[in-house]
């Protein structure tokens, strides 16, 4: 890969701070109450999902361009969850489309489909976390 920019973050653990190179983010870390922590601070599963619903409808409008889709209207939710696995823990994603009526049925499929296999973010988890792509 060649890259064209590269995001640098420093984080101490759940319960401290995550801090990136440029400052823009300086967020306090606090586990979620559902994992047993006060919950007063982001969590890794927040950023996760707020970095990948991003990508994704990114990418969804570079797609969209190349079928010459007009997608003004898309709104991308990715829940991230977090749960025990075989051999500790383990993430799970659900990402929801919410397109127009003008992209109902299988136009607004081939589009979700076509951006899963472009986006970043799909790429890098494919194989690693399942990702249930919802059409809504």
């Amino acid at each position: 890969m060649d890259a064209l920019y590269t995001a640098v973050a420093t984080a101490n653990g759940r319960e401290g701070r995550a801090v990136s190179s440029d400052g823009r983010i300086d967020l306090a870390l606090a586990m979620p109450p559902e994992l047993g922590g006060n919950g007063a601070g982001s969590n890794p599963e927040q950023l996760f999902a707020a970095g990948y619903a991003a990508c994704f409808a990114s990418a969804m409008s570079n797609v969209a361009r190349q079928m010459k889709i007009d997608t003004k209207d898309v709104s991308v939710t990715a829940e991230v969850s977090i749960g025990k696995d075989g051999t500790g823990f383990g993430l799970g994603v659900v990402m929801r489309v919410e397109l127009p009526e003008t992209l109902a049925g299988e136009t607004g499929r081939k589009l979700v489909e076509a951006t899963h296999e472009f986006c970043p973010y799909s790429k890098a988890t494919r194989g690693n976390i399942d990702v249930e792509l919802v059409i809504e």
